[in-house]
């Protein structure tokens, strides 16, 4: 369970929910915010230790050294996979919230992962003849996204529409996320992303470049950026997130396109050049 959590990846999941309760304002102990944080990312985690195993991707590479099926055997993987799931509950259960918040941060986080249109339905539509990409990104990456940027307004006392709200923007930052994986799984190498690269395409598996051309998926990135940006509720301190996007944005493009400019909203995007 150590090997698919450390060193760790971005900790983009968590790193989202901690900023939308610092925009919303005062609420839970940063503490308390951390370990809301912290099931999140072991729920992704779990995702990946998953994904990696032989009966979906079967990658011997995770973040630059070996998936934990790879490292430990196929059982073993199984296990620490269902070992975080679980481990993410029991920390938002011990989290020291407001027990009123423990059973709408449970429902949150839950359905970010579940079969009903989280991790669990996005990994299942890979087992489909046919499936729309959008309705596959949404499930496979937006969805904990969503919960991320959910959990984190209903941690700072956000009311629970408002918190809603907070989850389509986080949504749509968890769609750009997974159609910017698509573009590097096209365009990077193994070396600069510490995975196998072309697993959609050996997998037939829908991607935003095979779907839309590589001009056609950077133009959805940029949309979905902006989209999230203007999704975004107010908040006594906006630029807690807004600084966050922009970071954000600024990482999620393949090295084979590594041009930067704003929008004219501030959003950070990328030009393709020849």
């Amino acid at each position: 369970m150590r090997h698919a959590v450390f060193p760790g990846g971005g900790r983009l999941r968590p790193n989202l929910c901690l900023s939308v309760a610092a925009a919303c304002g005062v609420g839970s102990e940063l503490d308390a915010q951390a370990d809301i944080g912290a099931a999140i990312e072991l729920l992704h985690c779990a995702s990946l230790v998953h994904d990696d195993l032989p009966c979906f991707d079967d990658a011997a590479l995770r973040r630059g050294r070996p998936s934990v099926h790879a490292a430990y055997g196929e059982e073993l993987a199984v296990l620490a996979g269902d070992g975080l799931i679980v481990l993410a509950f029991e920390l938002v259960a011990s989290a020291r919230i407001s027990p009123a918040l423990v059973p709408p941060l449970i429902r949150c986080i839950a359905r970010g992962v579940g079969a009903g249109g989280g991790l669990v339905a996005g990994q299942a539509w890979e087992s489909e003849q046919s499936v729309g990409l959008r309705t596959y990104h949404k499930a496979k990456t937006g969805a904990l996204f969503e919960a991320g940027a959910h959990a984190g307004a209903l941690l700072a006392g956000s009311a629970p529409s408002r918190a809603q709200s907070w989850g389509a923007f986080g949504a749509r930052l968890g769609e750009a996320y997974q159609v910017a994986d698509d573009l590097r799984d096209t365009l990077d190498d193994t070396a600069s992303l510490g995975k196998p690269v072309g697993q959609d395409m050996a997998h037939d598996r829908p991607n935003a470049c095979m779907t839309l051309g590589i001009e056609g998926a950077l133009e959805r990135l940029r949309a979905l950026l902006d989209q999230a940006v203007e999704a975004m509720p107010a908040c006594p301190q906006p630029e807690r997130v807004v600084s966050w996007v922009e970071d954000f944005g600024a990482r999620l493009y393949p090295r084979a396109v590594r041009v930067h400019q704003p929008s004219a909203n501030g959003t950070v995007v990328a030009d393709l050049r020849a």
